[in-house]
């Protein structure tokens, strides 16, 4: 089949650095594995330093001679970010692929330890810090990518300025949609920064499809559709794989699989909701993030 891309398409790695968050299961586990394969070296970035060395074992049992590093980071605590990417800036010289993948779907109503609701402040305003702390090592490292892991629940999502950490009401569904537009707001507008500032530094997104993994714990009859519509993680993994490494990606390019309704199938170039490109919310929602997180990005 035409454009059938899959991990066999991953080039050599060797000598490259990556970061995963949330990697220690689901697609950003599937998504560090096929990494580790290719040589690269992964950091898993993880909130359960347990499972973390539980998943980099697996990994390392599989591949003898990958080179798997887990460290510790919550993205619902700005100091934990804060305290990785000093740790991680201290002690590298590259960085060619961060992956920002870890999240939260649909939870009862919770906040993150700096009062955010729990999956605005997750899945976007902690990957928001977080890139912007290690800004400088990725656009110093030739040929570097950014990856956020959107959803098509993008298109149930609205910026709501007004109350974005939904104490006024909380639909979870809602809430779940306007963190992953806002991914998708960030990568694009990210994108736009740095090829204004002449940066060579890849922005991209994926989502994807229906895929099993126990993100699916909160969302009740989701996960009783599984059997039917839901596909296996190392497939699922495939559109964030392709846009981290795939040689004919371009900047703000999106990627999902190509099947029905983008549910199943192999990974390919999607398109993602009018409402994601509006570049006046995406302004708005910069400076709300920059203000929100304390994490002013510099581009000299």
């Amino acid at each position: 089949m035409k454009d059938r891309w899959t991990n066999e398409n991953i080039p050599d790695l060797s000598g490259k650095t990556a970061i995963v968050t949330g990697s220690n299961s689901g697609i950003g586990f599937e998504a560090a594995k096929a990494l580790a394969k290719k040589d690269a070296r992964v950091i898993m970035a993880v909130r359960n330093i347990e499972k973390g060395e539980e998943a980099a074992k697996e990994i390392r049992d599989a591949y003898a001679d990958s080179i798997i590093v887990v460290a510790g980071l919550d993205l619902g605590s700005l100091e934990s970010v804060k305290t990785f990417a000093d740790k991680f800036n201290a002690e590298n010289q590259r960085l060619d692929i961060l992956i920002n993948n870890a999240g939260v779907m649909m939870p009862p109503y919770s906040t993150t330890k700096d009062g955010f609701e729990l999956q605005f402040g997750t899945n976007h305003l902690g990957h928001f810090a977080l890139t912007g702390l290690l800004l400088p090592l990725l656009v110093k490292t030739e040929d570097s990518r950014v990856v956020n892991v959107s959803s098509a629940g993008h298109k149930a999502g609205k910026i709501n300025f007004e109350d974005l950490h939904s104490k006024n009401s909380y639909n979870k569904m809602k809430a779940y949609g306007q963190s992953k537009l806002a991914n998708l707001l960030f990568t694009y507008e990210l994108q736009r920064k740095l090829e204004n500032a002449g940066s060579g530094t890849l922005v991209t997104a994926a989502h994807p499809g229906w895929t099993i993994t126990n993100l699916q714990r909160h969302s009740g009859g989701l996960s009783f559709l599984n059997p039917v519509f839901g596909q296996k993680q190392q497939v699922g993994a495939l559109p964030t794989l392709r846009a981290a490494v795939g040689a004919d990606v371009k900047g703000s390019d999106y990627y999902g699989p190509r099947g029905f309704m983008e549910m199943q199938g192999a990974p390919v170039k999607v398109k993602s909701n009018d409402r994601s490109h509006d570049t006046e919310t995406a302004r708005r929602l910069w400076e709300v993030s920059e203000d929100l997180t304390g994490v002013v990005y510099s581009f000299n």
